[in-house]
C-alpha cells in the first residue's frame, strides 16, 4: 500500500479523532512513502506544541496542546511506528549529528530528522497532561499496574463513564467523545490499558480485560459506572460487563463479537502480533475474543453501534451481541465505516444521551 492509499484508508479515523481534514490532506499529500507517516505527523504535532508555548492565553495554549495530542496519537498508527527502538535511536542519533551543522534550526529545537527518538505515544500522553493542567486543573491522573488515564468532570457527577480504547488506539483518540459526555454532566475516565497508548512500550494487550477495569473501578471509588468501548475496546467493554457486577450500562462502537485468525488480513495480524507480544500470543488472544458464551451474562442495558460499511475479514460485528444480551439494543448506521468517523452525527449524540439517561435514571 502506497502513502496515498494508506492516507485514504485512515481518513475518517483521523478526522473522527478530531484532526482538521484540510490540514490532514496537506500533511499526507506530502508523504513520499508510508514510512514518512510518523515523522510527518510528529512534526505537525510539535508545531501545535510551539503554538501553545507562544499562545496569548491559557485557553489557546490548552487547545493547541489538545490538538497536538491528537496528532501525536495518529502518528502511532503508521505501520513503521513499532520499529525496533534501538534501530530508531541509532538512526536518529546519526541524523542529529548530520543535521548539527545545518542552518535554520532554532535553539532548543530538534532537527526534523531526529523526531524518531521519543515514542509518539509518550508525546501524546505528555501533551494531553499539559493541556488538562491548563484547561481543567481539577482533572486527576489515576494509574495502576495495568492502566493509566485522566478522571475529568464534577466530583458529584451522577455517574462515571470509562472510555475504553481498542487494539491500536488510546485515550487521545476519543477526546470528542469524552467532551460530549462531560457536557452532559457525567464524570469521564479516559484510559490506556495494557498495550495501549502510554503503556504500549511496557505491557501487552490481554483479552480478559475485566481484570483491568476492576482495578480502574477500585481506583475510581465510583458507585455507578458505565463503559463505552470502541473497536476492540467494544469487546473489552462487553467482556467486562458480563463479568464485573459494578458495571451498570455498556455501549460499544465497532466492537467485534468474534475474531477468526484464519480470515484476518495480514496487516491486522501484524498489529496483533506487535501488541500482544508475539505470533503465538496473538493467536491465543484472537481465540479468546468470542462473546458467544458471555453475551447472555450481560445483565445491564447494552447499546451496540455498528457501521454498515465496516466489513473486516475475520471480524464478526456486534449484531449477535445485541441480540443475545438480555437488554441489548442495536444501532446500525448503513453508511458508517469502522469507528463511524464518517457518520458521527448519526450515533454520537444517540450514544451519549443513552448512557447519560441510563446512568442517571
Amino acid at each position: 500500500m502506497n502513502a496515498a492509499e494508506y492516507a485514504a484508508a485512515q481518513w475518517t479515523r483521523a478526522t473522527g479523532a478530531g484532526l482538521d481534514p484540510h490540514e490532514y490532506r496537506r500533511v499526507t499529500e506530502g508523504l513520499e512513502s508510508v514510512a514518512d507517516w510518523g515523522p510527518a505527523f510528529r512534526r505537525t504535532a510539535r508545531g501545535y506544541v510551539r503554538r501553545a508555548e507562544d499562545a496569548g492565553s491559557r485557553q489557546s495554549a490548552g487547545q493547541h496542546l489538545l490538538m497536538a495530542a491528537r496528532w501525536f496519537h495518529v502518528a502511532t498508527l503508521g505501520p513503521y511506528e513499532g520499529a525496533d527502538r534501538a534501530e530508531a535511536e541509532a538512526g536518529a542519533a546519526q541524523a542529529t549529528e548530520e543535521a548539527g551543522e545545518a542552518e535554520g534550526t532554532r535553539a532548543g529545537e530538534e532537527p526534523e530528522e531526529a523526531l524518531g527518538v521519543a515514542p509518539a505515544a509518550a508525546e501524546a500522553d505528555d501533551a494531553l497532561a499539559r493541556a488538562l493542567a491548563l484547561l481543567e486543573p481539577g482533572a486527576r491522573r489515576l494509574s495502576g499496574a495495568e492502566f493509566t488515564g485522566w478522571l475529568r468532570g464534577p466530583v458529584d457527577a451522577p455517574g462515571t463513564v470509562i472510555v475504553v480504547p481498542g487494539l491500536d488506539s488510546a485515550k487521545e483518540e476519543f477526546l470528542d467523545l469524552a467532551a460530549a459526555l462531560l457536557e452532559r454532566g457525567l464524570a469521564v475516565f479516559a484510559m490506556d490499558g495494557p498495550g495501549q497508548g502510554a503503556l504500549r512500550a511496557t505491557t501487552t494487550e490481554r483479552a480478559d480485560y475485566h481484570h483491568v477495569i476492576g482495578q480502574v473501578i477500585d481506583a475510581l471509588g465510583a458507585t455507578r459506572v458505565g463503559l463505552v468501548g470502541l473497536s476492540l475496546g467494544g469487546y473489552y467493554a462487553a467482556e467486562t460487563a458480563a463479568l464485573e457486577p459494578r458495571v451498570v450500562a455498556t455501549a460499544t462502537v465497532s466492537g467485534p463479537f468474534r475474531l477468526d485468525w484464519a480470515e484476518l488480513s495480514q496487516p491486522l495480524r501484524d498489529i496483533l502480533v506487535q501488541r500482544t507480544g508475539g505470533a503465538e500470543a496473538a493467536r491465543a488472544f484472537t481465540d479468546q475474543v468470542d462473546l458467544a458464551d458471555l453475551a447472555a451474562r450481560i445483565e445491564g442495558p447494552l447499546l451496540t453501534v455498528d457501521g454498515g460499511q465496516d466489513v473486516i475479514p475475520g471480524v464478526t460485528n456486534g449484531e449477535p451481541l445485541a441480540r443475545l444480551a438480555p437488554h441489548g439494543t442495536y444501532l446500525s448506521v448503513p453508511h458508517g465505516d469502522h469507528l463511524l468517523g464518517n457518520a458521527r452525527p448519526d450515533w454520537l449524540p444517540v450514544l451519549t444521551d443513552w448512557i447519560t439517561h441510563t446512568l442517571t435514571g
